[in-house]
């Protein structure tokens, strides 16, 4: 697979630094940064964008992710090495990212079991992080970048 821009963050600099930029933010929000990890890669693998998934596992990992948690993230609701709060992010991930699947948009017991372990500052950026890396994937997707590029 070749890549169809080799380099976006130059052809399009200045959208590309907003959204680094929204990527501070983000990791400054209180958010933990190990749930922000799992919500990018869950987000990822739904998406099919291997050069997210593969960002982002690796960006855990050096954070102090296990490779248990890394490895059973797609399948959160049967591995027992989450948090509640980390399950309720993981199916808030799900939901905003498949809202096309349900056409009430997301689920109402979804967003309640969220708020119910987020404050609503953490929720407001924790649906940003969603928004982010839906578009990260897609821009990613779209340009076909390549997995693993960012560390050959």
């Amino acid at each position: 697979m070749k890549a169809r821009i080799e380099n976006i963050g130059s052809v399009a600099a200045d959208a590309y630094k907003a959204l680094l930029n929204l990527e501070a933010v983000l990791h400054r929000s209180g958010v933990p940064q190990t749930t922000l990890e799992l919500v990018k890669l869950r987000a990822s693998q739904i998406n099919g964008c291997g050069f997210c998934a593969d960002m982002h596992a690796f960006d855990a990992k050096k954070a102090g992710e296990t490779d248990e948690r890394l490895w059973s993230v797609a399948t959160w609701r049967e591995a027992p090495y989450f948090t509640d709060e980390e399950r309720a992010a993981l199916a808030l991930t799900e939901a905003a990212t498949r809202i096309a699947d349900n056409p009430a948009g997301v689920p109402d017991d979804v967003w309640d079991d969220a708020a119910d372990h987020y404050d609503e500052q953490a929720l407001a950026y924790l649906v940003i992080a969603i928004g982010a890396i839906n578009s990260w994937n897609r821009i990613n997707v779209t340009t076909r970048q390549i997995a693993g590029s960012l560390r050959a």
